[in-house]
């Protein structure tokens, strides 16, 4: 990529220390030279730990703003930002009352996330975090787009999911009744790939989230949302974001590709055109519109989407939530609104997918690490990373794209003694093909004048050319690439296991993912997690699991170590055969940010860790709970009113007969291609053969404090063997073309 290119786009936005950092790089290429090592964290200690390095930095009234959430008015810095906070009003009223009472304005209310959308006079930011009530003050920073191949690859078309598939005719797990949400650009309700087996179409709503106050620096309103079951105020608020009636449901073209990977039909295509089904093809979209028609949009606008799924999770029965968005975020998992909110859906039952990002390389074509972004950076979502199929069914060829961010996860925080802590989480969870994969393309629903989508229409010959067919309204493909390409994959993963077995848990599902992934050679846990996407394995595990497992943790009824068999059922042989090819499963799973669990007992014994309400990383145990509205006339447990979140209960956390590979995995070395850098297939051989450390007296929580650290990434881990750059250059999620070509047009540097 000619390096000048984004150079000269950052001269022009005025950003000129990202472009004095870029062309440091041009200088160090042109030298030869190698990068010098950043400085260790506990040397960079956070101004104010509550409020955020990027809002702190861009607080100065000395320079022009550089970030959309920051604007001078009448000569004064003001900003957008969100305040997460742990009062015990759910309300906020009087957080919300001392943003008034400063001049600012309250743009809106996450329940949720237990955090507000404000709009601030700079200088108030240090104020506010120092309140008692107020956990951290960040940016509303702008998030940005992130038979059939795809059945064949997954592992989808064998006995345990579906026998026979074609375009017309299928036969086995299909999604049906699951709700997949979509958070992206829109979903366009009539294209065929959508369609049900009678005359209408899965697309059951398009709401649209995007809030033009937070646009609006000069006339700002807004409020609490999550309003009571059936007042008038919340019948007013649906109607407001309805958008099911709209023409243009996805002016950029990217969340109906999405959404098409996820639970798309080929069998309504005339003759000629590829078999394009999607991993779950008969499960209902759920269209929450978060990203405007260039593919942008605020974390905000993001909140607000995740609630109203959230809110509609029981009554629409969406059990699966799509991110295929990214924004970048210096906070730790613990803070960061995004991550705060997709605990949120967890808590609530929702097991949410989230794109790794693409930042897997740098601006001079070389692997980093450390590139996962928000919200994958949280431990209890999937994050999931990309994989290349090489234009061939088999598995055996199989690679992990170059673009595919890596990890560990880099959020900090600033601990009691002002010393900077980086999280370093285990990530990617695993990878699904995410490498030129063929599906719907947008286009404006009206068959006189079906007008392309933006990408579509800029890259015509990049994404419609190559699939090669003659496109017809209703019919319309294309082919993307991206991690944004591979998480919905897995999203159609999971309706097809929650279909197999309702009762599972969004933990246990993804430890179910994990399990039974297929380890890729000479790719280790940073770039692959537990491997590549097994749909085969993973229903098989399903299956003999018991059906009732969601109602008995939320209930607290089933003990600790209790059998979680299905009466009869025994655990599978841990091996799939794929396309004619048998392959071992990789028998670990990531947890406690960064464990590596394995065994039988996993899933033969009831762990607590299954417990949706619980996220254990970086030695912090947290619980989550739900709170539901109630009163006359609302059904109970029904619709989620708040959240409340404590340091959880002293507790058993693992059982007797666990088996940890953390010992075996080693210190973490690159150059030694150990602990987190080991290749997954090594580590999985081992497990494989019976190898490992059995816990026999399980793992304890006491005092709120985990302390078993598992594979730890010490300070400098990464930067000592210059693997990341005076803590890198993240380029926004963007759009992938292809393995070697990832478009730099619009693209957004900023320090992690």
């Amino acid at each position: 990529m000619n390096l000048l290119i984004p150079f000269i786009v950052l001269i022009e936005r005025r950003r000129w220390r990202n472009a004095m950092v870029l062309m440091l790089l041009l200088l160090i290429a042109s030298l030869g030279l190698q990068p010098v090592q950043a400085r260790p964290f506990g040397d960079r200690p956070h101004k104010d730990h509550k409020v955020s390095r990027d809002l702190d930095e861009e607080a100065t009234e000395h320079r022009k703003p550089r970030a959309r959430w920051a604007r001078d008015v009448g000569g004064v810095r003001h900003i957008q930002a969100i305040i997460v906070s742990d009062s015990p009003d759910p309300s906020m009223t009087e957080l919300r009352a001392h943003v008034e009472r400063i001049g600012g304005t309250v743009l809106a209310v996450h329940p949720a996330v237990h955090a507000m959308t404000v709009q601030i006079k700079a200088r108030h930011a240090k104020a506010l975090a120092a309140r008692d009530d107020v956990v951290s003050v960040s940016p509303n920073r702008d998030t940005h787009r992130t038979a059939s191949a795809l059945e064949s690859i997954t592992g989808s078309l064998t006995s345990a999911v579906r026998t026979g598939s074609t375009k017309t005719n299928y036969l086995g797990l299909d999604g049906t009744g699951v709700g997949i949400a979509v958070l992206d650009s829109g979903v366009m309700r009539e294209h065929w790939a959508f369609a049900d087996s009678t005359a209408g179409y899965r697309v059951k709503r398009n709401v649209n989230m995007l809030n033009n106050s937070v646009q609006n620096w000069v006339t700002p309103t807004g409020g609490a949302t999550s309003l009571m079951p059936g007042s008038a105020a919340l019948a007013t608020y649906e109607n407001a974001i309805a958008a099911d009636a709209s023409d243009i449901h996805d002016a950029y073209g990217h969340g109906t590709h999405v959404a098409s990977v996820a639970a798309g039909r080929a069998k309504f295509y005339g003759p000629g055109t590829p078999d394009t089904t999607g991993v779950a093809p008969n499960a209902n979209i759920y269209d929450v519109k978060v990203l405007n028609g260039l593919g942008f949009g605020t974390v905000s606008d993001a909140l607000e989407g995740i609630q109203w799924a959230i809110y509609h999770a029981k009554a629409y029965n969406i059990r699966v939530l799509n991110l295929s968005l990214a924004t970048d975020s210096t906070e730790t998992w613990q803070t960061d609104p995004l991550c705060v909110a997709v605990r949120s859906a967890t808590a609530a039952g929702i097991t949410v997918v989230v794109a790794a990002g693409n930042f897997g390389k740098n601006l001079l074509g070389k692997e980093v690490y450390g590139r996962i972004s928000s919200p994958g950076n949280d431990p209890s979502v999937i994050t999931v990373g990309a994989a290349n199929f090489n234009s061939t069914v088999a598995r055996s060829d199989d690679i992990v794209n170059m673009f595919s961010s890596r990890g560990p996860t880099r959020g900090a925080y600033v601990d009691a003694s002002g010393v900077r802590r980086v999280d370093n989480l285990l990530k990617p969870d695993l990878v699904a093909p995410g490498n030129k994969i063929v599906g719907a393309a947008a286009t404006r629903a009206y068959v006189a004048v079906p007008e392309w989508n933006l990408l579509a229409k800029t890259f015509y010959n990049n994404l419609v050319t190559p699939v090669g067919i003659t496109q017809v309204y209703g019919e319309t493909q294309m082919l993307m690439s991206g991690t944004s390409i591979s998480a919905p994959a897995v999203a159609g993963a999971v309706a097809l296991i929650l279909q197999a077995n309702p009762g599972l848990t969004p933990p246990l599902i993804k430890a179910i993912l994990q399990y039974t992934a297929q380890p890729l050679p000479n790719t280790n846990l940073l770039q692959q997690g537990a491997g590549l996407l097994n749909v085969d394995g993973a229903v098989k595990l399903a299956k003999v699991l018991r059906t009732d497992l969601g109602t008995v943790v939320n209930a607290g009824s089933i003990a600790v170590g209790a059998s979680m068999l299905a009466t009869g059922k025994a655990m599978p042989a841990a091996t799939s055969t794929v396309n004619g090819a048998a392959f071992n499963w990789s028998r670990m799973v990531f947890a406690g940010g960064s464990h590596v669990l394995s065994g039988p007992a996993l899933f033969t014994k009831y762990q607590p860790i299954w417990d949706p309400r619980l996220t254990w990383a970086s030695g912090v145990v947290r619980k989550r709970v739900p709170v539901y509205w109630s009163g006359t006339g609302i059904v109970a447990n029904r619709f989620v009113k708040s959240f409340t979140d404590v340091a959880a209960p002293n507790q058993v956390l693992l059982t007797a007969g666990v088996i940890s590979a953390n010992a075996m995995a080693g210190a973490s070395s690159f150059i030694g291609k150990t602990g987190a850098f080991i290749p997954t297939t090594t580590l999985s051989g081992w497990l494989s053969s019976g190898s490992g450390l059995v816990l026999g007296n399980g793992l304890v929580l006491s005092e709120g404090l985990v302390l078993s650290e598992g594979l730890v990434l010490s300070e400098g881990l990464v930067l000592s063997e210059g693997l990341v750059l005076s803590e890198g250059l993240v380029l926004s999620e963007g759009l992938v073309l292809s393995e070697g070509l990832v478009l730099s047009e619009g693209v957004v540097f900023g320090e992690r």
